[in-house]
């Protein structure tokens, strides 16, 4: 599938993936040449719920990119904190909330070595490789996972491109 499919197929897109991987490039991409609203979703502080964050994101009206999500806290949180602020069954619940509301997840991945130099170049740090691996490896368990209840496209952006148009 490519973006003009994406774009004309789905009303809701959910861009994830660790950091590096090209979400934000992917998400400007979508909003530029289809109208896409986007809405880059930093980590939600403590004391907000994830649950209800989302599904009041995912009530918004019009076409919406989520450059990140509530998955971002299954691959993170336990990496980073021990665990995880959400829930299978929250994430199950809330990925049926973006199916409902004709949308679609695309998981964007890369090497671990591109990402690392992708980060270097844009925020002149970035993790070690093992950690970055680890990151990957979550992420893929995460959209393992998801794929028994909805569907997942993944994009392997190592050449730097995002699913192609047309």
């Amino acid at each position: 599938m490519n973006t003009d499919e994406i774009a004309a197929t789905h009303r809701t897109v959910v861009i994830e993936g660790c950091d590096g991987a090209g979400k934000s490039t992917l998400a400007t991409h979508l909003a530029r040449e289809y109208g896409f609203t986007v809405v880059h979703c930093p980590r939600t502080p403590d004391s907000v719920g994830l649950p209800q964050r989302y599904q009041e994101l995912l009530a918004r009206p019009g076409h919406l990119v989520l450059d990140r999500s509530f998955l971002s806290e299954l691959a993170y949180g336990p990496l980073y904190r021990g665990g995880s602020r959400i829930t299978w069954t929250e994430a199950r619940t809330l990925a049926k909330s973006v199916i409902n509301r004709d949308g679609a997840f695309l998981h964007l991945t890369a090497s671990a070595e591109v990402i690392q130099t992708r980060l270097l170049n844009r925020d002149t740090q970035a993790p070690p490789l093992a950690e970055i691996n680890a990151l990957l490896a979550a992420y893929q368990a995460v959209f393992t996972t998801l794929a028994e209840s909805v569907p997942v496209l993944t994009f392997n952006t190592t050449d730097d491109a995002p699913p192609p148009s047309g």
